[in-house]
């Protein structure tokens, strides 16, 4: 993926990339400032289209008539991501109660309430409002789960609780995740960790990876 180049200047280029990502793989994705970690998730994700090249869907080349079925299965959850006071398009007649037990599970009890799909309240802190966006992604149940830095802003217990515990609990259910971190600490917890420099992947990134039991 290329960027438009500044004037007097060159734009970014991503790629080329050669990536693969199975089903139920816990992957993390990490690299510097710049790197083009974001913008390759938008391009896994199908809200970038390629400059170059294809992404393929079991095999199959992404067209544009395929498109929308195929960004339906990714919940995407960017750094700098829009909070919603209403969980759209879900209708489940258990919604609320769904979401009062993952109120619990994400230590927002007594700081939030989700009465008939929408939300009591979104004036918290930025690490409880990122709390918020996972349980509305949780809720959502896309088979498919990106983070962009999540952790970011969540207290050393909590980021502790997210790596140790809610990544591996979401990869028992069978979701596919792609976690966007700069926490080394952690880094344990993938299945496989892809690093990227300057745009490109490194020789790690194998094409035909394998995830853990």
């Amino acid at each position: 993926y290329r960027y438009p180049a500044d004037a007097g200047g060159e734009g970014f280029v991503l790629g080329p990339v050669d990536l693969t990502v199975v089903p139920g793989e816990l992957l993390f994705l990490i690299g510097g400032n710049g790197s083009g970690k974001t913008t390759l998730i938008k391009l896994l994700a199908g809200l970038y289209s390629p400059t170059k090249g294809t992404v393929r869907n079991n095999g199959v080349k992404l067209e544009s008539d395929s498109l929308e079925a195929y960004r339906g299965l990714f919940t995407v959850l960017f750094a700098d991501g829009f909070l919603f006071p209403t969980l759209l398009g879900l209708d489940d007649p258990d919604l609320d109660a769904r979401a009062a037990r993952l109120i619990d599970e994400l230590g927002l009890r007594g700081h939030v309430r989700v009465e008939q799909g929408t939300f009591s309240t979104t004036t918290l802190s930025q690490g409880q409002r990122k709390r918020m966006a996972l349980l509305a992604a949780c809720l959502e149940d896309r088979p498919i789960l990106v983070l962009d830095e999540w952790a970011s802003y969540q207290d050393p217990a909590f980021k502790r609780a997210f790596y140790r515990e809610i990544l591996p609990a979401l990869r028992a259910r069978g979701k596919t995740l792609v976690v966007i971190s700069h926490d080394e600490e952690f880094f344990d917890v993938a299945d496989r960790v892809v690093h990227l420099t300057g745009g490109a992947l490194d020789s790690e990134a194998a094409t035909d990876p394998t995830p853990r039991a």
